[in-house]
């Protein structure tokens, strides 16, 4: 179980991902954002070493308001080979120094979210201690275990989102990066998950934030 820490952060998130969007292919603004924490959930890492966050934050800075999905991974040292996915480090009050990643690229955020569309993670809210979120949901349909396919997972960024694809091309793993109220799951898809947030307006949105697909056959 993660614990939550009420505590300081410098530079904060929100700080961290002003100067780390804009430099993201699928950020649509067109110039510094003006951030605001939206909503989200974490899902707790087995062995207590990596926080797992999976924020909303939305950007005030265009005529309209914008919502990105932004998955990060917080670790006590750098994650070897990952220096492309940092998004920064931060002073933590309690935990001092943490390396903030963009958790696409961080195999144990991975691991866990395809464990949450199997059914064999909880997610959990983002500012309480073992307090389950039940605004998230999630279905998987296909056969076998997703997170048991062999091979590493790479992250591609486009200008729709982040793809996860395994090296041996079982597993397909698609994140909305700009979140759409009441986007559905597609039809064809063998896993979702789904995660809401709150509007400018004081109102709570849903949309897909995550789509599975299964491309060669039955996993083991």
């Amino acid at each position: 179980m993660a614990v939550i820490h009420h505590t300081t952060l410098k530079p904060t998130k929100l700080e961290l991902l002003a100067s780390w969007l804009p430099t993201r292919p699928w950020y649509v603004g067109a110039g510094e954002p003006e951030l605001t924490k939206a909503g989200g959930f974490r899902l707790d890492d087995p062995a207590g070493e990596v926080g797992i966050e999976f924020m909303v934050a939305t950007d005030a800075s265009g005529a309209r308001p914008v919502h990105y999905l932004v998955p990060l991974s917080y670790r006590g040292a750098p994650l070897d080979g990952a220096d492309h996915a940092l998004v920064g480090t931060m002073e933590h009050g309690v935990l001092g120094q943490r390396w903030a990643y963009d958790g696409c690229h961080d195999p144990v955020l991975v691991t866990q979210l395809l464990a949450l569309i199997e059914g064999r993670a909880q997610a959990q809210a983002q500012s309480i201690s073992d307090a389950p979120d039940r605004e998230v949901t999630r279905a998987y349909t296909g056969q076998g275990s997703p997170s048991a396919a062999p091979g590493t997972t790479t992250a591609t960024d486009d200008q729709d989102g982040t793809e996860l694809r395994t090296s041996d091309g079982t597993v397909v793993l698609r994140l909305h990066r700009v979140l759409r109220p009441a986007t559905p799951a597609p039809q064809d898809a063998d896993g979702h998950v789904t995660g809401a947030w709150q509007l400018p307006d004081g109102t709570r949105a849903r949309a897909l934030f995550a789509a599975l697909h299964i491309t060669l056959g039955t996993l083991a």
